[in-house]
């Protein structure tokens, strides 16, 4: 049982009122119980008020200042990375004219997102009238709030310590720190017909949050995914970073999904989804999980 102390919230989420209810609604038995009360809570009990106080706890996507914190670092690392002058100079023209239209941040989920992916969208939902692009933002928080609650959950193979006050404290790794040089889950795309990778192929990995319910063919809850990080295969049929780097990997069901119809409009799949579980003797181990497709046909393995 883990019970969650306001400021350990605050790290997750800068709405006072979120963070009261969800310390509130713990302690959590785990990781699934805390996502399903987060997303009760963000959509059901916190106002506008409280989405506007989330969104301005986040920098602007590019920024590189000492004051931003590690969660921020690491969930815009592949944007940072992938920036050159001339897209770091356009990400804050862009930054600043949304500011401008909308009066907040814009708020994307960038874990695994280049920089060209981040300012695409960006321009694509500026063209948004204000009331969609806030409900837009409140999504996007409530995507960077479920990370950050797998992280208060993953440390110590997803075995958070409980310290005398009661509430959970992380280790140094968790805020970022990690023995492996890539994420625990990473892919790429072949392209079999032509025998040679599939570029330009977006990629999501995603996570199933209930746990205690797991996904089956009976269960058709098609909301019980959360998304982890997306990008798109680069020249070698390569994804982007699809998560965090981390020593140890929450146990549970993960899907990797390809949007194979642009790539192959004439194709019969219009996309791929790949259900795999990682067991809680695996967390420290690495799985590739490639996809090998061709218009009228696809396959997979776990690679290393």
């Amino acid at each position: 049982m883990a019970t969650l102390a306001v400021e350990d919230v605050l790290r997750v989420n800068g709405s006072r009122r979120f963070a009261a209810a969800l310390a509130a609604a713990s302690p959590f038995a785990s990781l699934a119980d805390a996502l399903l009360a987060a997303r009760r809570i963000w959509l059901n009990e916190v106002d506008v008020n409280g989405w506007l106080e989330a969104f301005a706890a986040h920098p602007a996507i590019g920024t590189t200042s000492p004051s931003v914190s590690k969660w921020s670092k690491e969930e815009q690392s592949a944007a940072i990375s992938t920036a050159t002058d001339s897209t770091a100079q356009e990400l804050a023209e862009w930054n600043a004219r949304y500011r401008d239209k909308f009066g907040f941040v814009f708020m994307i989920c960038a874990s695994g997102r280049t920089a060209p992916e981040v300012l695409a969208e960006l321009k694509r939902r500026y063209a948004n009238r204000p009331i969609v692009e806030l409900e837009g933002a409140a999504q996007e928080e409530l995507k960077i709030t479920e990370l950050r609650l797998a992280k208060l959950f993953s440390s110590e193979a997803a075995a958070p310590t409980t310290s005398a006050e009661g509430h959970i404290s992380q280790p140094d790794k968790a805020a970022g720190s990690s023995n492996r040089t890539r994420p625990p889950i990473t892919t790429h795309v072949l392209d079999t017909a032509l025998g040679s990778p599939a570029s330009g192929i977006e990629v999501h990995l995603e996570m199933w949050k209930a746990v205690s319910s797991p996904p089956s063919f009976e269960n058709k809850d098609f909301n019980g995914w959360t998304m982890l990080g997306s990008s798109i295969t680069n020249n070698d049929g390569r994804s982007g970073q699809l998560m965090d780097i981390v020593d140890n990997v929450a146990p549970g069901f993960y899907r990797i999904s390809f949007n194979t119809s642009k790539y192959a409009p004439s194709g019969f799949f219009p996309y791929v989804s790949i259900i795999f579980e990682i067991k809680k003797s695996q967390t420290t181990e690495h799985f590739h999980v490639p996809l090998l497709h061709s218009p009228f046909s696809f396959t997979t393995y776990r690679g290393s």
